[in-house]
């Protein structure tokens, strides 16, 4: 039986949530690779063992986390029945529905229906009789906005979730999400999308932003842009790399030589700060405050702490973001021109 680490919690730093109660790790951890039916259940294990015992108390999940869709959550149940059920109230666990789980009608999107019926089957999956936070993880472009935030208020209310966070919405949506369910007394505390050096989405259609008037918390995925923002790709594209391997989110075209030439200038940069690319790349995404945590993935105990080793780093220079800025600029103008 696992015993966790008793100096788990000396070094890492937690971050409240807008205005909320709830305090995340600054790191959180990430269930979306690694953890499905093709994965090593040994490593697993490993992995969440790391995670909690230097204090990541955040666990992500989804309904479709795999592959096979929902192996994520079986897979993290069946461990959290074995060797993390005495640390129960100690942990953070999330899990969303809004993509493609189940053929049919009801299977996908916003309604209360899907909603509903899916947040119940990854209980049974998890063995839990509550998650801490539950998401809608995308925008429905056909159902109410009404409906969709209801449903989360009345999940919240029956006690199958303890807070209600959205996902993937842009700003001026999240704003008109924060008020149906401030009307509501719905606790909603946390807003999750894409960020990076290289994303500046939520930068851009004001998410970032809305999140820090609404007082709400902010967390972050895909912090090293599918692998760009890590050394793998300096020298050219690896056989085993995922372009190669699943070009279902990053693909060759994309990889072009003026961003590699930018990628190693930040690396340059990076070095000067003492750290890898990829350390200063999660830096950058918790360099204010209004970011409450990035989610990051592993797959081994080595490379989960060696992006722990980034919580204590020295702040940012204004000359080191605007150099950083910079060569984003001249990534961005570059891929045009090539495009052109």
């Amino acid at each position: 039986m696992y015993t966790a680490d008793s100096k788990r919690y000396d070094t890492m730093e937690y971050r409240r949530c807008g205005s909320s109660g709830l305090k995340l790790p600054v790191v959180s951890f990430g269930l979306w690779h690694n953890f499905g039916d093709t994965g090593d259940p040994a490593n697993m294990k490993a992995l969440l063992f790391t995670a909690f015992d230097h204090g990541i108390t955040h666990f992500d999940l989804a309904n479709n986390y795999g592959p096979e869709p929902g192996s994520a959550e079986h897979n993290f149940g069946r461990i959290l029945k074995e060797d993390l059920q005495p640390y129960r109230d100690e942990l953070i666990i999330s899990t969303k529905a809004g993509y493609l789980m189940w053929d049919g009608p009801y299977g996908d999107w916003g309604s209360r229906k899907y909603l509903m019926a899916s947040l119940d089957q990854s209980l049974e999956r998890m063995g839990l009789d509550y998650v801490d936070i539950f998401y809608h993880h995308r925008m429905d472009p056909e159902t109410e906005l009404e409906e969709t935030m209801n449903t989360l208020n009345d999940i919240v209310k029956s006690g199958k979730a303890i807070y209600a966070g959205i996902s993937n919405y842009d700003g001026a949506h999240m704003e008109q999400a924060a008020k149906i369910l401030s009307d509501l007394h719905c606790p909603f505390v946390i807003n999750q999308n894409r960020y990076s050096i290289l994303d500046r989405t939520i930068e851009n259609n004001g998410l970032k932003q809305a999140a820090a008037r609404a007082r709400k918390g902010l967390i972050t995925f895909s912090p090293l842009a599918q692998g760009l923002l890590t050394d793998r790709y300096l020298n050219g594209i690896p056989d085993d790399s995922r372009v190669r391997t699943d070009g279902r989110f990053l693909q060759e075209e994309q990889i072009t030589e003026s961003k590699i030439n930018g990628l190693r200038r930040l690396r340059e940069l990076a070095l000067e700060r003492g750290q890898s690319l990829a350390q200063m790349a999660l830096n950058w995404i918790l360099k204010d405050d209004v970011v409450t945590s990035v989610l990051v993935g592993a797959s081994k105990p080595s490379q989960l702490l060696e992006n722990l080793e980034i919580i204590h780093r020295a702040p940012f220079t204004e000359e080191e973001l605007s150099r950083i800025d910079g060569i984003v600029e001249e990534m961005g103008r570059s891929d045009l021109c090539e495009k052109t």
